[in-house]
Order: C-alpha cells, then structure tokens, then sequence
C-alpha cells in the first residue's frame, strides 16, 4: 500500500516534476523564468504547481540563479513621516517579483558611518543582491553614498541639503555610480503650488516656519520658499525650529505675537510650516490669541499627516506621494537588478527622480485680508 503524502508536508519540486512528467531542472528552468522551455512544457508544469499548491523556497530559487532573492533596506526617519507607506509599498512590490525584504531601522540623526557601515555588513553578511536606503538627512545620506557596497543601491533622499547630490556621488567609486539610483518627493514643485496658491489669495506677507537644517526636505523646502517667495514678491520672515515637534513652534508663535502686540507691526497675513506638526503648534497659538483662521491669518502645512483634515479649521497642507515613492525605488532596484525597465519620471533635478506631491486645498487658507490687499 502506497502511503500519500502527509497533508501538512510542503509539496517539493520532485513531486512537481513527477505530476508534470518532466526532470526537476526543467521544473527548476520554469520557476526561474528560463527561456529554454517551451510553452507547452511550460504550461503543464504551471498547472502542477497549481494542482499541489508548490512554493518556490527562497534558498532554491537563490541557489538557481546565485542571487539571494534579498534586498536590504536601512531607513530613518518613521517617526514623523509618512515613509512607512514608501516601505510598504517598497515591501509589495518585492513580494511580487518573488523577493524578500529585509529592515534595518536607525536613529536619523545619531547615525554615524561606522553605525550604518556595520548594518552594510550584516546584511553583506545575508548575501544581499541590492540595497535600498532611505536619508531624510545629511549625515545618513552621506553615510549612504559612503557605504562600502558594491550591489546595487537606491538611495531615497532630497533634492538639496548641506551635501549637495554631486557632492554625495562624489564620494561613490565610477564602477557603483553606475549601479546607484537617487529619488524622492518634488519638494520644490510642492513649494511652488504652496507659493502660487498664497498669491491667488492675495497674499503679500507670510511667516516661514522652517524644519531643522540638518533634515534635507526641511533644506530643500526652505531654499525653494525662499526663491519661489521673493519671485511672487511675498515679503517672507523665516522662523527658524531647531525640531519638527509642535510645541517648538507653538512657543515660537507665542512670541512673535507678542512681539506684534507689543510693537504695533502688522501681523503677517499667512503662515507656512515645513511641516504639519508645526502647523499644530502655531493653529494652537493663534486660537489661544483669539486670532480667527483664515479670516485674520491663514495656515499652510507640509505632509498631510493623519488628522490634518479634522484640525479646526481643516489644514490645507502638501500631499507628498510616499507611495508612489515606494514604487519607484523598488522599480529602480529592479532596473538595476537587471528585473526591469527604466522608470519614467515627470521631472528630475540633480540625478533624482521625483515624484510629485499635491496640494490640499482646505479651509486654513483663505483670502488676505481686505486692508492689506
């Protein structure tokens, strides 16, 4: 009597081949996408893979085709923005193409090389095939480009920052400069739509909360406020935060309303924040001052972070695409993993691909007020 398998025994690739009526390299060529079988043999050995509900191991599919099937992934930043979704979809897409994802977390700001060169070991140490890093500031992204690696490596970062990206490639060897890809949000195209919008609105001064200096989006968005203000003739006051956290800029309102109250100056008529945490902080100080919003004052965030279209008044804010950032790293990880083709991006600036960010219009702006039109 012929024993059946176990049910809770995972099917194998002879029990594949058996059903199929082929060898366990043919079945092996199929599951590797070789070209060298035909579309019948192909076929039927599809519908036993179906038939036993047959899984590919990683291990099989890594001894096949010499790759690992692994990509390692070192990320800053959670806390406060939205790259859990960039690492989700990032995730999705691996799984798709049959590949495994591993993560490494890190302080973004405490990083030192020495930090992130032994995370770069640890997974050398896996025999990862690629790697994906995600640099919300100058010091992880100048451990990125200094990482000694010789797979491929997408690099997730902004377009400006106290290292320029020429300066970052700089640090890269001619042969992995190569095998290296750059993207991130259109942080300058997001600060134009915030720019022309105030201008719709008649705008003509504004007060700038800026991220601390050391986060590259919070460089890139103020250099591009700067510019993109002085050419729609908005007279700008920069409120330098030395954190992204709400109270920093709540304390900061404080003052400069005093301030305001005690010297008879008119108050701006709009505020921007580099971020929507700040944007708390400074909704907050204006209610506590009996300032009505947007009558008296407009506020304008950055992120869309959860809750920002139940804030009282609902917070126009920028909606940066993590997502779709997630997506064109991975596609470029594929690209240079040889898996795909090249991605198309509506715009670049220094060698990074950007994706664009929209605005939500609600009602924290409005129009300035009547007598300073």
């Amino acid at each position: 009597m012929v024993t059946s398998r176990k049910p809770n025994k995972r099917p194998s690739m002879f029990e594949v081949a058996k059903l199929a009526g082929v060898s366990h390299q043919t079945v092996s060529r199929v599951i590797n996408d070789s070209p060298d079988v035909s579309d019948a043999t192909r076929a039927r050995v599809q519908a036993a893979i179906d038939e036993l509900g047959y899984r590919p191991s990683n291990s099989a599919r890594a001894l096949a085709s010499r790759r690992s099937r692994t990509i390692g992934l070192i990320a800053g930043g959670l806390k406060f923005f939205g790259l859990i979704s960039a690492i989700t979809s990032i995730e999705s897409i691996a799984r798709e193409h049959g590949l495994f994802m591993s993560v490494m977390m890190v302080h973004e700001a405490l990083c030192t090389q020495s930090d992130f060169d032994n995370l770069c070991d640890t997974f050398n140490e896996q025999n990862v095939d690629a790697f994906i890093f995600l640099t919300p500031t100058d010091v992880m992204f100048a451990a990125a480009c200094r990482a000694r690696v010789n797979q491929p490596r997408v690099i997730v970062t902004s377009t400006h920052g106290q290292m320029t990206v020429r300066e970052g490639m700089s640090l890269i060897s001619t042969a992995n400069k190569r095998r290296t890809a750059m993207v991130g949000i259109d942080q300058w195209g997001a600060m134009a739509k915030v720019v022309s919008l105030l201008g719709e609105y008649g705008h003509k001064s504004a007060l700038y909360f800026a991220g601390p200096n050391e986060w590259r989006d919070a460089h890139t968005r103020l250099d591009a406020w700067r510019k993109l203000a002085a050419a729609r003739s908005i007279d700008s006051q920069i409120v330098r935060c030395h954190t992204w956290d709400a109270d920093e800029a709540y304390a900061h309102m404080n003052h400069l309303l005093d301030e305001y109250g005690r010297t008879g100056v008119p108050l701006p008529t709009a505020v921007v924040a580099a971020n929507d945490n700040q944007a708390v902080g400074v909704v907050r100080s204006l209610h506590e001052h009996s300032l009505r919003i947007p009558q008296d004052i407009s506020v304008v965030g950055f992120d869309d972070m959860a809750g920002m279209d139940n804030l009282y008044p609902p917070l126009t804010t920028v909606h940066p695409d993590f997502e779709g950032l997630g997506v064109a790293a991975m596609r470029e990880t594929l690209r240079l993993l040889g898996e795909g083709t090249e991605p198309t991006f509506l715009s670049q600036q220094h060698g990074v691909g950007l994706i664009p960010a929209e605005m939500c219009a609600r009602r924290s702006l409005g129009p300035a007020p009547r007598r300073y039109r």
